[in-house]
């Protein structure tokens, strides 16, 4: 009897550690997509511009949670398991960049090509064009990590997504459109934070020869 009612209080902390944790990573990636879908600036816009706006969102709280999910720190998705998620992951992430540019594509096609010929003169496109490359180097990495070595793999990846995550940030808090101002720093400073949470992991492996 000592040992059987002893469990469920053994266990409690850690259900309401694994609680917290979900609860946290909910709102910060909730919030922000609510207030961008419920700001009055999209009152005049039509459905393809605030869908790519919306793509563009979703892909920063993506951003967010993949290397969550490549560390395994999730409750539940842990060890391969988050690994198999994080490869999901990151080809939902090239979708929802592909439908952010090309709904811009088809709203305002000379803004676009201005963007991706750095020919535009708001700074917030170039850097957009950057993390753009940049999630294209992870991408194309991801499909031909077989043939690399997995530490020159795991450099390569982890020095994309770096620079990804980077200038997606700077990229979003330029931008003054949809997302709230506390909304948005909240998610690009918990963007900020996982990256440096995998970076931090990451170089102790390298210390350590793994």
């Amino acid at each position: 009897m000592w040992i059987s009612s002893s469990r469920p209080s053994e266990r409690q902390p850690a259900v309401i550690r694994n609680l917290l944790i979900w609860g946290t990573v909910a709102i910060v990636l909730i919030w922000p997509m609510a207030v961008a879908a419920t700001s009055p600036l999209l009152a005049w816009r039509d459905s393809i511009y605030i869908a790519a706006g919306l793509s563009g969102v979703f892909g920063l709280a993506l951003m967010t949670v993949q290397p969550l999910l490549a560390r395994g720190v999730l409750p539940g998705l842990d060890g391969l398991h988050g690994r198999r998620w994080h490869r999901w992951g990151g080809a939902l992430l090239l979708l929802t960049v592909a439908l952010h540019i090309g709904g811009l594509w088809l709203t305002s096609p000379p803004d676009v090509i201005d963007a991706l010929t750095l020919r535009s003169p708001t700074p917030f496109s170039v850097w957009g064009v950057i993390a753009l490359w940049a999630l294209g180097l992870a991408g194309t990495g991801a499909l031909v990590r077989d043939r690399m070595p997995p530490r020159v793999w795991r450099r390569v990846h982890l020095a994309a997504t770096t620079v990804a995550v980077t200038t997606t940030v700077i990229h979003a808090m330029l931008i003054v459109g949809t997302m709230g101002t506390w909304s948005k720093v909240a998610l690009s400073g918990a963007a900020l934070l996982a990256l440096g949470h995998a970076l931090y992991h990451s170089r102790i492996g390298w210390r350590r020869g793994r």
